[in-house]
């Protein structure tokens, strides 16, 4: 289906959704867990208030948000799947979907590079990333360059990361360990960048040592966190900036399950306010222990994502953010649920 609109900076459709997550404001709650799949996302959401039915929307790009209610306070889950860029189109499009500050906890998987039992749980306090280097020579290893490139570790923010540790305390059942004031690795391949070992010659054989001898306190490894942190400490303080109006040639077509998305005015509000505050932490469950090469059961993904999925969302609940900085409720999915149900 084709539209007519005017500018290719910021792409979004004729009802004003934006092009890969097929949000518009209203959609989305300012408190937002991130994960990977589709089924913990729809696992997380079983949690929200029953009285409730949560609005869900499914984008042609494979994001999934589910907005409800948790304990009476909205919460949108949001599935991104994997690597620094689907987190860079879920922030970026929120944001401009969002009245008000953004509390987004990242939950998903990743590899431990200490000796820990698969099932563990570590709260990162700061991330660097990773990234293969273009400019090696990967054919021949005849480079004056590295192969690879370390980042210096972005943080955290540090009360939401201590909110996400006491809640997940509280959530810990018996024979579960949680680390907190870690250091996570982002790498932007889940292969070569990680230090595994393919038939490509990826000159990674000493990475690993390389990555934990010059980052102090480092335990896992994955793919998203260093990019969410990165974004939430750029727009603090960020100036304010024009924005342009904008376009796509061609709509976003998302799956919306009742109860739809009111109509919203796009004038009513000031989306990504320059004032406003993101705010960053993230919980990594470990399904792969890099040093004994043990690999997590489906029993024990089931039981680490529901009692995690309870902490996040009781410490995104308990997480205060100012009335006057939260987006109205007026033409939201979440007041329109209320309504349903009152009626």
């Amino acid at each position: 289906m084709k539209n007519i609109l005017t500018n290719a900076n910021f792409p979004r459709t004729a009802d004003q959704r934006v092009y890969h997550l097929g949000l518009r404001a209203g959609d989305v709650a300012n408190r937002i867990v991130t994960v990977g799949s589709p089924s913990r996302a729809q696992a997380i959401a079983a949690f929200f208030d029953k009285e409730i039915k949560p609005f869900v929307l499914s984008s042609e790009r494979g994001f999934l948000t589910i907005t409800g209610r948790f304990k009476n306070v909205p919460v949108s889950v949001i599935s991104i799947g994997m690597g620094s860029a689907n987190m860079d189109f879920f922030v970026r499009e929120v944001r401009e979907c969002l009245s008000g500050d953004m509390v987004i906890v990242r939950l998903g998987s990743c590899g431990a590079l200490i000796d820990v039992p698969v099932g563990t749980v570590v709260v990162p306090r700061a991330s660097v990333s990773v990234t293969r280097n273009v400019d090696f020579d990967f054919g021949s290893a005849d480079s004056l360059e590295s192969p690879y490139r370390i980042s210096r570790p972005v943080h955290a923010d540090a009360a939401l990361h201590d909110e996400l540790q006491k809640a997940l305390a509280i959530e810990r059942p018996l024979g579960f360990e949680i680390l907190t004031d870690t250091v996570n690795a982002s790498a932007d391949s889940f292969y070569s960048s990680q230090g595994r070992h393919t038939s490509f010659p990826d000159h990674n054989e000493h990475l690993i040592d390389k990555l934990q001898a010059s980052t102090p306190g480092l335990v896992t490894l994955e793919m998203e966190t260093f990019h969410l942190y990165h974004l939430a400490v750029c727009w603090r303080g960020r100036q304010a900036a024009t924005r342009m109006s904008p376009l796509t040639e061609r709509l976003v077509e998302p799956v919306i399950s009742l109860p739809p998305a009111p109509v919203f005015p796009t004038t009513s509000l000031q989306l990504a306010s320059p004032e406003t505050v993101i705010r960053a932490a993230a919980v990594h469950m470990v399904f792969a222990s890099r040093t004994s090469q043990e690999f997590i059961t489906p029993n024990q993904v089931t039981e680490l994502e529901r009692w995690t999925g309870i902490g996040v969302l009781n410490a995104l609940c308990h997480f205060e953010i100012p009335l006057e900085r939260l987006h109205p409720e007026q033409g939201s999915v979440w007041e329109e649920e209320e309504k349903s149900v009152l009626n």
